[in-house]
């Protein structure tokens, strides 16, 4: 009895111990640091306090900067959500204008990482406009929810064109952006003419399982205490934060983009969204180069003409 006593008093320890570092990581990975430089340090080059800081407490990121802006004339507009949260973004209007094309970056990154596809759909006659998520580049906060919470930068940026009389709205997410637009559609019920996906995770569940595969480390349970911890802490239930879920609310065409060698998000991952769209007006294109980047920047010839094919048609 005492040999099974100690070991249920060892199971319990290592769960709490495990909870505690899942918290601490869910913690660390939803907030952004002003002042911190982040950089990459390889396990042999850590020191033993280093390497246990990282394994029980986690990394600390640094909120994303804007390092260039725009090579054609931009406004910077200023945005508040309900929180009174000040987000920036440049809008690039087009005295040929056919439209506007709204721009979301990736977890991490600011307007500045989008930059280059907003040229090249301004180039297409397009109005672009280039937004800082919360906590992100020149936008208030510290804290970023996956896409949850961010889903109101989406509307607010959807609710500044349409005050300016824009009909023709395109949105364009690469990562979070594409995950964070789907939310907002099943969330708010905006009806873009259309939206371009590139590699959206499928569920907030799986793209914590993404950045455990970058560690190397077991996928389960830390992908699920992680996605938990993460919920709480943010207060709502993250086990249903799903794109592909979302993606059933999506009736207008959609350009959905994948990148082969891509460690974060499965192929599966995509085509679950893909599947669940909606629409008959859909297309799948596959980039057997790229990893979890720009496309654009990667394979620019296939991605341009994927992109102008899908708009113009």
């Amino acid at each position: 009895m005492k040999i099974v006593r100690r070991s249920l008093r060892v199971v319990l320890f290592l769960f709490l111990l495990l909870n505690i570092v899942a918290a601490f990581h869910a913690y660390r990975f939803t907030h952004f640091y002003e002042g911190v430089e982040y950089k990459i340090m390889k396990p042999e080059s850590m020191s033993w306090f280093d390497k246990l800081g990282f394994i029980f407490l986690g990394m600390k990121y640094p909120k994303s900067k804007n390092r260039s802006v725009p090579a054609i004339p931009y406004e910077t507009i200023a945005l508040h959500t309900k929180d009174k949260l000040k987000l920036e973004g440049w809008f690039c209007k087009n005295n040929s204008s056919v439209g506007s094309v709204v721009l979301f970056h990736g977890h991490g990154a600011s307007k500045s990482s989008v930059i280059a596809e907003a040229q090249y759909f301004y180039a297409l006659g397009y109005n672009t406009f280039c937004i800082d998520f919360r906590a992100h580049g020149n936008s208030d906060g510290t804290t970023c929810t996956i896409g949850y919470d961010e889903a109101e930068d989406v509307k607010l940026a959807w609710d500044f064109l349409k005050s300016k009389g824009e009909k023709n709205i395109v949105l364009w997410g690469r990562s979070l952006g594409a995950a964070t637009i789907t939310r907002a559609i099943s969330d708010y019920k905006i009806r873009p003419q259309k939206i371009i996906l590139e590699m959206s995770f499928g569920s907030l569940q799986e793209a914590v399982k993404g950045r455990i595969r970058l560690t190397r480390l077991p996928e389960q349970p830390l992908a699920a205490l992680l996605t938990f911890w993460g919920g709480v802490q943010q207060g709502f239930w993250a086990f249903s934060h799903n794109p592909c879920d979302y993606a059933a609310k999506i009736d207008c065409p959609v350009l959905v983009q994948h990148a082969s060698q891509d460690t974060r998000v499965s192929l599966e991952e995509t085509n679950c969204i893909y599947d669940n769209l909606k629409t008959a007006e859909k297309k799948l294109v596959i980039y057997e180069t790229a990893g979890h980047e720009s496309l654009y920047k990667k394979e620019p010839a296939k991605w341009e003409s994927s992109i102008r094919d899908f708009l113009m048609n």
